[in-house]
């Protein structure tokens, strides 16, 4: 029987060796790498308001009508209707679109006395409220000397605003994203770093109509003359838009 043997030449057992000991390092190596630490970059963040100031384009009235106490609901809605239509008429012989003229409120209740401690049935009373949307402003005091003296008797206030603030917010964002950037570049410099890239942004903003208070009062005595216009003054309107930026550092 014949002997088999594997010779290996000491060259060729030198780099085994190696691969052996090169591939230990390297698996070595990836685990090192698994378990070390990611480490986060510093992040910053800025927040900054930007302000837009115009003068306002549109008012929002809202006035109304109510019949005081009427023998019977029939008659009650027979007088809310006469009075109204009035009212809505007069509004649109100053150009009011029928779209700019909505009904806010429309009720019909009991009226009851009070007689030793007795619930008397006294009739019934109607109140109708309109919101009317005015675009020409000079027109804001003859609508409401006209609705007063058409039998509108419950004034309940007037707003100014802007029709549409789109483009408004949009320059008032612009300048909010302008000044954070600026105060986030200052804040960066100063810890001797500079900025990277954003991270995060949001938004936030104040816009509302400025109303010009008109106490709710029963004016159906004495209203003026449709000629007699209720001076108005509309001021201006502002749109604030705050803006919160965040960077890395680098």
């Amino acid at each position: 029987m014949e002997n088999t043997s594997l010779s290996v030449r000491p060259s060729a057992w030198a780099l085994i060796v190696a691969v052996i000991i090169g591939g230990g390092f390297y698996i070595y190596g990836k685990t090192l790498d698994q378990q070390a630490p990611v480490t986060s970059p510093f992040v910053v963040s800025v927040s900054a308001e930007g302000k837009v100031t115009a003068p306002p384009d549109i008012a929002l009235l809202s006035f109304g009508v109510q019949t005081g106490r009427q023998t019977t609901a029939k008659a009650a809605i027979a007088l809310i209707t006469k009075n109204m239509t009035s009212v809505v008429d007069a509004v649109k012989k100053l150009g009011i679109e029928d779209k700019d003229i909505t009904t806010e409120q429309f009720s019909l209740n009991p009226v009851y006395d009070y007689a030793n401690g007795t619930q008397v049935h006294r009739g019934f009373e109607a109140t109708q409220s309109l919101s009317v949307k005015v675009r020409d402003l000079d027109k804001t005091g003859d609508v409401l000397s006209a609705v007063t003296a058409a039998g509108a008797n419950q004034v309940g206030g007037v707003s100014f605003g802007i029709d549409n603030p789109d483009e408004l917010r949009a320059q008032a964002r612009a300048k909010a994203i302008e000044k954070a950037k600026a105060k986030a570049e200052v804040l960066a410099a100063n810890l001797g770093t500079s900025l990277g890239r954003m991270t995060g942004f949001s938004e936030g903003g104040d816009y509302s109509p400025r109303p010009y208070m008109m106490e709710k009062a029963n004016i159906a005595m004495g209203a003026p003359s449709a000629d007699a216009s209720v001076p108005v003054p509309s001021g201006e309107q502002n749109i604030t838009v705050t803006v919160n930026l965040s960077y890395e550092l680098r």
